[in-house]
């Protein structure tokens, strides 16, 4: 692991996989367990190139190369300070070869066009539609969780634009928002082919959705059993241990 400058208020993180280490803010935006999921839900193959969208700090390509060690991953996110940090990561663990990070907006076609096709995107994105209440546009919490630099179907069309034929999108979201999920990849011909529902235990509605899309895909949709984050009497799942490499099968 290299030396890396770490600026005022930010800490190495042990992602506790394979010896990777994330840069992350003491007091801003850290990753939570929606990044593991959406890692953890991705199929992918070591010959895959990937592409992460609205990366953050870059957790999910990180956690990816660890689980699945593909050929090569990219980071796109729109704010600066947050894609610099990731890059810092990236030269942390000594993978700037392999896991490349760019501060650009999703919005610019043009720019992803130059990117080339990819077997996988994964993108864990704002939920929050912004919609209602004053929100500052320079606000990084805001940006990470509202819809204030990229919209929903913004992100559609980036994964349509970025897949190969057949390619797979896999989004992490609210299940509020389902409908329009579902609507906006038929719109741009990325066909559902898998939806996993996350609840915080037995007796409560999900809070997190799963979905996996295909590019020009058939029409077959998958429903997978539901994912519980904590057992009723407390304390982690069986399965949420073995996400966290905490258990055995």
């Amino acid at each position: 692991m290299k030396k890396i400058e770490l600026y005022e208020d930010e800490e190495i993180d042990d992602l506790q996989l394979k010896g990777l280490c994330l840069i992350q803010k003491k007091s801003a935006f850290r990753f939570g367990v929606d990044a593991v999921l959406l890692s953890q839900f991705a199929r992918i193959k070591k010959n895959f190139r990937v592409i992460d969208l609205c990366t953050g700090t870059g957790i999910v390509p990180f956690l990816i190369m660890g689980k699945f060690s593909p050929q090569e991953i990219y980071g796109i996110e729109i704010q600066e300070e947050m894609a610099e940090m990731a890059q810092r990561s990236s030269k942390l663990n000594d993978l700037q070869d392999t896991i490349k990070f760019f501060n650009k907006d999703l919005k610019d076609i043009d720019y992803l066009k130059s990117l080339g096709r990819f077997d996988a995107v994964t993108v864990n994105p704002p939920y929050k539609l912004n919609n209602s209440g004053i929100v500052n546009s320079s606000d990084k919490q805001a940006i990470a969780r509202r819809e204030i630099k990229c919209s929903l179907e913004d992100v559609i069309v980036a994964a349509r634009t970025l897949l190969k034929d057949n390619g797979r999108m896999y989004m992490v979201h609210r299940p509020e928002r389902l409908a329009d999920i579902i609507t906006a990849m038929r719109k741009y011909k990325i066909e559902p082919k898998r939806i996993r529902m996350v609840h915080p235990n037995t007796k409560k509605a999900a809070n997190i959705v799963l979905v996996e899309g295909q590019r020009d895909g058939g029409q077959f949709l998958k429903w997978e059993p539901p994912l519980f984050v904590y057992k009723d009497e407390g304390g982690y799942s069986d399965e949420i241990n073995l996400i966290y490499g905490r258990g055995e099968l």
